[in-house]
């Protein structure tokens, strides 16, 4: 046994994500005993080039064995091993891999990447496949988080609830109760994914502008919101699902219909508009209200979207950096974080966070 496995105590835990977003990868170090937050660590990042991301783009949907699914692996493998290969003195790797297809309630999930490969690669133990266990035992598979969020919670010392935004090709909400001692405990956390966030705003802009997303907002900030459209988007039965629940990156197909008739700019708008809303509909699920909305991912760098939340919720609403939390790193923070937990025997997702019928603690270990 390895001894980042064997140890007590806090370990240098090296997390990685490649995200819906199709940008890049994200690297981070946490150190954490699998319950709380020690200390945060040195943090990169790789950027997928315009071939990488046709090639990832191109196997979105897919499932094992289908076309284009190896070509996804060797490209997300090539990059994690380039950017994981950066770090020193870890003691062992949360790898999430590329999300591909997510259908829990169908033909489960489906993430490309091998952690046994990167464990030889790396020296040291790899944990991965996160999501197939929860979805086994009934679960969504999705979000994964949380757990980390009601951490860092703590790890701020916040003394009531909290509501975690992460704003990636998906939106996630994570509801925080830090009085509770531990995230797996009646009470502590509820998680769900919101709807579609950057991802369509980002897949507008690439298709009509050759650009990989709306840089400051500045299109959909030109624009309006075509509230009919947004109408239509709203009466998705989604909507009205109560939570926890997931969602696939392109589970809602016809957002692209609906401003298929509209300029650029209030396309743009438009998508935004829609994000937001999907948010505003995820909070009324709050267990009581947030005393302050934490934002992470990229859609906090997008003003226009962050506008339209602070207008809308009763709450302050603030990227985490105001509470001194990276939002570029936070998710592969948080596979770090969970990489401890799975080492450990703890639980990484419960009924709250994915509606698994019980605690459960998802991941393979690879060793070296």
């Amino acid at each position: 046994m390895s001894k980042a496995l064997a140890k007590k105590g806090p370990v240098r835990a090296l997390g990685a994500m490649s995200g819906t977003s199709l940008d890049g990868v994200d690297a981070a170090v946490v150190v954490t005993d699998g319950i709380d937050i020690l200390g945060f660590g040195e943090s990169d990042y790789l950027t997928y080039s315009a071939d990488q991301r046709r090639v990832l783009h191109a196997a979105l949907g897919c499932w094992p064995n289908d076309p284009g699914v190896v070509e996804a692996s060797r490209v997300v493998m090539a990059a994690h091993e380039a950017l994981l290969s950066r770090f020193r003195d870890v003691e062992i790797v949360g790898f999430h891999g590329q999300t591909l297809a997510h259908d829990p309630r169908g033909r489960g999930t489906h993430q490309v990447g091998d952690g046994d490969l990167l464990a030889a690669e790396l020296g040291v133990p790899v944990v991965w496949d996160f999501r197939s266990a929860d979805v086994g035992l009934g679960g969504e598979g999705a979000p994964l988080v949380p757990f980390f969020h009601h951490a860092c919670a703590r790890w701020i010392g916040a003394q009531g609830p909290l509501a975690f935004l992460n704003l990636g090709g998906v939106g996630n909400l994570t509801w925080v109760d830090p009085r509770v001692a531990r995230a797996e405990d009646e009470g502590a956390v509820l998680a769900f994914d919101t709807g579609p966030a950057n991802a369509p705003i980002n897949d507008l802009i690439q298709d009509r502008r050759g650009l990989d997303y709306d840089e400051d907002g500045k299109l959909a900030m030109a624009g309006q919101v075509e509230t009919g459209a947004l109408e239509l988007f709203l009466d998705d039965p989604y909507f009205s699902r109560m939570p926890p629940k997931s969602l696939d990156r392109n589970a809602f197909p016809e957002m692209m219909s609906l401003v298929r008739e509209l300029g650029d700019e209030d396309a743009a708008a438009t998508l935004t508009g829609m994000a937001a809303a999907a948010v505003l509909r995820g909070m009324e699920h709050c267990p009581e209200p947030p005393e302050r909305l934490l934002v992470c991912g990229g859609g906090r760098r997008n003003p226009v979207l962050m506008e339209m939340l602070r207008v809308a919720l009763d709450c302050p609403v603030d990227p985490v950096e105001e509470v001194g939390l990276d939002g570029d790193m936070l998710e592969a923070q948080a596979f770090g974080y969970l990489a401890v937990r799975v080492a450990r025997g703890l639980a990484t997702s419960g009924p709250s966070t994915t509606g698994v019928k019980m605690a459960v603690g998802g991941g393979q270990v690879s060793l070296p």
